[in-house]
């Protein structure tokens, strides 16, 4: 299920940019509606018709190639406000009869902006550019609105067309005042009203869901993560009693965390509810294997089975609910992104499962579920979590999965969490874990030679997932982590942190 907004909305067309989602999500931090389109979606016209203006994002392409993603050219004089970000106002000036050429030496990193004529950037500062072309000759009816002292055209306007395109991106945080010129071209030029808000979302969210399953009962899957239980909320509140909401303890979760998930979900969650033991089954299913996209398939398909072995105590259920997330959905591959990994409730879920998906989170990122389940009257102690995998600890125990190894990752992540909240780091974090490795190292332990498992310490700050950097946390935090795991934990001997950022690394190992 997509989210569908009455509200006025925003079209970003994606020529496959890195940054595509980060433009839909600055968007909706200004209370715009905001969809994605794919530059070759065969209802794109439809969908350009149906917005109140189109941003075009960035992409790894030339125009200047044979093959490169394009729109219609009658688009652009539709009368909607455009505006074309790197890739996009390169097409756009193609388009429109300009001239666009390789430069000699690709632009990467900040470069001071100067505006000229610009409607769109405030003052001078620093912008962030990513592109191998640049526009050399202006469309009819354009000026040049900001340079580079290496790009001359680092922006450009036609304020009559009311489109606009710059080389640069305003929708990372590295550009100096972005925000405020997607404010500027949101506002000042496209007159949102910015009628798009969290309550909004909720009563259109609650409107959708009905209209999906009608009389119908739903399953929903819960973990006790944020986005699971969000989704469970929004549901319960759009069809009540024909919700019924599953937990099933897997053997992977967190150490004594199965039954902080089943407290919290009977106090508020108003729906049937329905705990399952399923270890035994998930940790044999997993026996002997190590690949972690099969793991993840494994996973997947398990609790479809568990459903299934459990149908009289579940009911009569046509709908399976997930929370599923927008970064989930982007990692697991689609037209314009690489698949990254298999997330268990995105592609993990086996083609022979008959129920229908219902997921009213799909479109939307993490603060934004967060501040869904605010609007519900979550308690902060479900919102707030740190993000946690559905398939567990099953992806942060690499190699074979078995019940002495989970015991291990169990100890040693409650020890790091332990200490993250003693020095009252662990609010700050997006997410953090301990990691068990396939390998083995030589230690020294009461005197005696040992050949065990190293832990590595996972932590990150984040704003959405979809990049991530390594937690700064003091060393002397680590240490004394550090120290408690070899002297608590059974089977390990050496831990390690991961200073690795998102990209090139993910947050998770697998």
């Amino acid at each position: 299920m997509s989210a569908v907004s009455p509200h006025q909305k925003l079209l970003v067309v994606d020529f496959g940019g890195q940054y595509t989602q980060l433009i839909a999500r600055r968007a909706r931090e200004h209370r715009v509606y905001s969809e994605i389109a794919a530059w070759d979606d065969p209802c794109l016209a439809e969908k350009w018709a149906g917005s109140k203006a189109v941003i075009l994002s960035g992409g790894p392409k030339s125009v200047l190639d044979p093959g490169a993603p394009t729109i219609d050219a009658g688009l652009l004089r539709s009368g909607k406000p455009v505006l074309g970000i790197c890739y996009g106002q390169q097409a756009m000036a193609h388009l429109l009869g300009g001239r666009v050429e390789k430069v000699e030496h690709r632009e990467y990193g900040r470069q001071m902006l100067q505006p000229e004529t610009s409607s769109l950037i405030p003052e001078p500062g620093r912008a962030w550019m990513s592109h191998g072309d640049s526009v050399l000759e202006l469309p009819e009816g354009f000026v040049v609105a900001g340079s580079t002292a290496t790009c001359a055209v680092a922006a450009m306007e036609n304020i009559e067309k009311r489109l606009f395109g710059v080389q640069f991106h305003p929708e990372v945080s590295h550009t100096d005042n972005g925000s405020a010129m997607l404010h500027s071209f949101l506002y000042g030029f496209a007159e949102f009203s910015g009628d798009w808000t969290p309550a909004n979302f909720v009563e259109d969210a609650v409107e959708a869901i009905r209209k999906q399953v009608g009389d119908g009962h739903v399953l929903c899957a819960v973990s006790g993560g944020v986005d699971s239980t969000v989704a469970a909320a929004l549901i319960a509140r759009a069809i009540g009693e024909n919700l019924t909401c599953v937990f099933v303890d897997h053997g992977l979760m967190r150490k004594n965390e199965a039954r902080q998930v089943i407290d919290t979900f009977r106090e508020y969650v108003p729906s049937k509810f329905v705990p399952i033991e399923a270890s035994d089954q998930f940790i044999g299913a997993l026996e002997g294997v190590t690949e972690p996209e099969q793991k993840r398939k494994i996973i997947g398909g398990e609790f479809v089975r568990v459903f299934e072995q459990h149908a009289n105590e579940i009911g009569d259920c046509a709908f399976l609910a997930q929370g599923t997330l927008y970064p989930d959905v982007i990692e697991s591959g689609s037209k314009t992104a690489a698949k990254i990994k298999t997330h268990h409730n995105v592609g993990g879920l086996p083609d022979w499962m008959k129920m229908e998906l219902v997921e009213p989170l799909r479109w939307l990122f993490k603060d934004e579920v967060r501040a869904i389940g605010r609007e519900l009257g979550l308690p902060s102690a479900a919102i707030d979590r740190q993000p946690f995998p559905g398939p567990g600890l099953g992806v942060r125990i690499l190699g074979e999965v078995n019940r002495e190894r989970v015991k291990t990752v169990q100890d040693a992540d409650a020890i790091f969490r332990e200490e993250l909240e003693r020095d009252g780091l662990y609010a700050d974090i997006w997410q953090s874990y301990a990691a068990l490795l396939d390998v083995r190292s030589v230690g020294v332990m009461g005197d005696e030679r040992t050949y065990l498992h190293p832990i590595v310490l996972r932590a990150v700050v984040s704003e959405d997932a979809m990049t991530a950097h390594a937690a700064p946390i003091p060393f002397e935090t680590l240490e004394r982590v550090a120290t408690r795991i070899v002297n608590e934990v059974d089977g390990v001997n050496r831990v390690l942190y991961d200073f690795t950022s998102k990209p090139p690394a993910t947050i998770e190992w697998e």
